[in-house]
């Protein structure tokens, strides 16, 4: 058991801010929390759903209810409502603090994690770290009329100029997001071709980026992970 056997799924609402924030003056800066019941029981019963689809058992919610009674309190109450729904799939709580040492000490002990949006992307750095970096990171922003993929961590290289102009930048979490598109448009035998081939490429190690003890350009990594397509 450890981190090669742990395969979590992270689910974070992002629908609504984190925070609105007040003009404020120099000695004083106020923010408000924001949490609503609706959006809160729309990714609880996403998170739940599939769960209950991908055959997963186990949902849980991250939270800080103990700090942030009524907003997180609001988040974890319609959490509950929606896993009732669902007695086949154990529900439990962790409070973030608590779930990001655990995510680094025992990762396999979590299958599908559902929280709000600043927790959420404390959670998911965290999850790409112990993974191997932001750069394996698949993401997906899903909607009910829309989807967008994209890598689903960072720590501040997105976009940078400088990896583009070294063609060093890892194309593994964009690869697995486009995997995670084609199974969201109802192409899994796709997603699984793409994946596999992922993940043959990077077991064999001829071909990886810096980032992963490699010294391959981002064009080789695609063009390797082509060439092992079935």
């Amino acid at each position: 058991m450890g981190f090669e056997s742990s395969n979590c799924k992270i689910f974070k609402k992002k629908l609504e801010a984190s925070s609105l924030k007040f003009p404020t003056t120099m000695m004083l800066s106020i923010s408000k929390s924001v949490i609503t019941k609706f959006c809160s029981e729309r990714i609880a019963k996403y998170a739940f759903e599939y769960a209950y689809l991908n055959n997963r058992k186990t949902v849980t919610a991250v939270h800080k209810a103990n700090i942030m009674k009524l907003a997180d309190g609001l988040f974890l109450e319609s959490c509950r409502e929606i896993a009732s729904r669902y007695p086949s799939i154990k529900y439990n709580e962790i409070i973030v603090d608590n779930c990001c040492m655990q995510l680094v000490s025992k990762p396999e002990q979590f299958d599908v994690m559902v929280t709000p949006n600043l927790y959420g992307n404390l959670v998911a750095n965290t999850a790409a770290g112990i993974a191997g970096g932001t750069g394996v990171m698949p993401g997906g922003n899903v909607g009910a009329d829309h989807a967008v993929f994209e890598q689903g961590a960072s720590a501040g290289n997105v976009g940078k100029q400088k990896f583009v102009e070294r063609k060093t930048a890892n194309p593994v979490a964009l690869l697995l997001s486009s995997a995670m598109m084609l199974r969201h448009l109802q192409f899994p035998s796709f997603a699984d071709r793409l994946e596999n081939s992922v993940k043959r490429v990077i077991l064999e190690g001829k071909y990886r980026t810096k980032d992963l003890g490699g010294n391959s350009t981002t064009q080789e990594v695609i063009d390797a992970v082509i060439a092992n397509l079935e």
